[in-house]
């Protein structure tokens, strides 16, 4: 039904969730048995730009100093194993906003690379979209129609036009473009040096002065959005493109860093490090604005990353960027390294009892998928998702934040990337309990580890396992067929005029 209302809603240029009939709606739909409709929470999603799992110091950082993200960690939920559903920016956020695999959208890369695919080497990759399509109703628009003032400040990714985030279920877009990347993090955010000639900026932004910093920048506009929802409820998506590259940051910082440095640090980029301490005050700045206002005990926020941290560029521009040791490899791969993310998410006060309260800071060992977050802020923030639309790949765990004593679901993980990246081939995963198996499609090895005695992935057991690594690949490869996954296929004109 929720479908069919959102479809309608669309057509109509009154936002549906204000009409007489909309509102009985959403009345009833927070009714509680006792008569009472619950207070709806705002919600507050910050999603950072190839932030590493091992990025912020309470995740295991030795350089990075990051004291809100360290704090709200402390005092909330803080997640050990969460999981991007794949290695690059896109993808991920079309499943947060979707609830469903990046395979089954078919979107499998960053939209500039499904625009302009690698055609130089030995497998063509997977077709993928360069757009999230209209026919998905999105997390903006089923809270949307539940009566949530919707905005997006930052990075979209997901396509511009008619399928810009406006036309996504989002009032209000604040700096978001098709493109992945801003030309610089300096004001006024905009240049044609970077891409080859290609003019880029970031929209929306008010007038700015020499030295302004886009992620200080896209935080002003946050705050607005709060102020701007009164007292309606509201739901915040905070896309900062930090620490994405271009890797820069305000002079101060970085000297702070450059001073800082020891020869046994792992993480040794002080501009790095500077974009992270800057994006934790940005965070911090969220946090004070929310309780300034009195909104703080009430809002869930949930902070991510939508993969695993960016190792830097083999060919120097940008040198060493960071590290995801002890984990293996990063940004592209499907080792830990590339899809392994910090989560922290802060209950609000209407989610549960008094016992919420205590189970707001605590630790969970156990493995979730950003996919999941979909089914979860809607469960918490009480709309129940009546699409007929989607099928849903993502598992409601809300009832075990709430309650640490129900058990955690037990499901399969899949991974999908049909692309070339500086990290890897293209590939394909599946984590089984604690088993990992990694099938590459170039040369169809197999690699299969132990995630819980070896988290590094560095002993490949597919020879001493061969039963369990043909078991495992029957299941990764049904999987892809259920979802149509779309895989690489033979380049004919690989080593034929370079492959073009």
């Amino acid at each position: 039904m929720i479908g069919s209302l959102i479809r309608i809603r669309k057509m109509q240029s009154r936002p549906f969730w204000k009409s007489k009939r909309w509102s009985l709606f959403c009345l009833l739909a927070v009714w509680t048995q006792n008569g009472v409709a619950a207070e709806r929470p705002n919600i507050v999603l910050i999603v950072a730009d190839d932030l590493g799992a091992r990025d912020l110091a309470c995740y295991g950082s030795d350089l990075h100093e990051t004291p809100v993200l360290d704090n709200l960690a402390q005092n909330a939920i803080r997640f050990d194993q969460a999981y991007a559903p794949a290695p690059v920016c896109s993808p991920t956020r079309a499943s947060l906003m979707t609830g469903l695999h990046p395979a089954r959208l078919g979107i499998t890369i960053w939209s500039e690379g499904a625009r302009k695919p690698d055609r130089t080497r030995r497998l063509l990759p997977g077709d993928s979209l360069d757009h999230l399509p209209q026919k998905y109703v999105t997390l903006a628009e089923k809270l949307g129609s539940a009566g949530y003032r919707t905005a997006v400040v930052g990075k979209w990714h997901l396509g511009d036009g008619d399928m810009a985030a406006e036309t996504q279920g989002f009032e209000v877009a604040v700096g978001g473009t098709r493109w992945g990347a801003p030309p610089t993090f300096f004001w006024p955010y905009k240049n044609d040096t970077r891409f080859r000639g290609e003019f880029r900026f970031v929209p929306g932004l008010p007038f700015g002065k020499k030295g302004d910093y886009l992620t200080d920048a896209l935080t002003d506009a946050a705050l607005r959005v709060i102020d701007d929802a009164g007292a309606e409820p509201f739901f915040l998506y905070l896309a900062h493109y930090a620490p994405h590259t271009p890797i820069e940051a305000p002079d101060e910082l970085v000297a702070k860093y450059r001073a800082k440095i020891q020869v046994d640090h792992r993480h040794r980029n002080p501009i790095y490090a500077a974009m992270i301490e800057n994006l934790d005050n940005n965070v911090g700045r969220v946090i004070e604005h929310l309780k300034a206002k009195g909104k703080f005990e009430n809002t869930l926020i949930v902070f991510t990353s939508d993969n695993g941290g960016y190792l830097g560029d083999p060919k120097g521009r940008n040198g060493e960027v960071t590290t995801n040791a002890s984990l293996r490899s990063g940004k592209g791969s499907l080792y830990e390294g590339g899809i392994r993310v910090p989560l922290i998410l802060k209950l609000p006060e209407a989610a549960g009892s008094k016992a919420t309260k205590s189970n707001n800071a605590r630790t969970v060992p156990e493995r979730v998928v950003l996919t999941d977050l979909h089914d979860v802020i809607l469960k918490l923030a009480g709309v129940e998702d009546m699409s007929n639309d989607n099928s849903g790949d993502g598992v409601d765990w809300s009832a075990n934040l709430l309650d640490p004593n129900v058990p955690w679901p037990s499901r399969s993980l899949y991974f999908h990337y049909p692309h070339y990246y500086e990290t890897t081939t293209p590939v394909s995963a599946i984590i089984e309990d604690d088993h990992k198996l990694l099938h590459y499609a170039e040369d169809g090895r197999t690699e299969l580890y132990d995630l819980k005695s070896d988290p590094t992935e560095t002993n490949d057991i597919s020879a001493r396992e061969p039963a369990l690594a043909g078991d495992l690949l029957d299941r990764l490869n049904r999987w892809k067929r259920e979802v149509n996954a779309r895989e690489p296929v033979p380049n004919p004109n690989y080593g034929k005029d370079d492959g073009k």
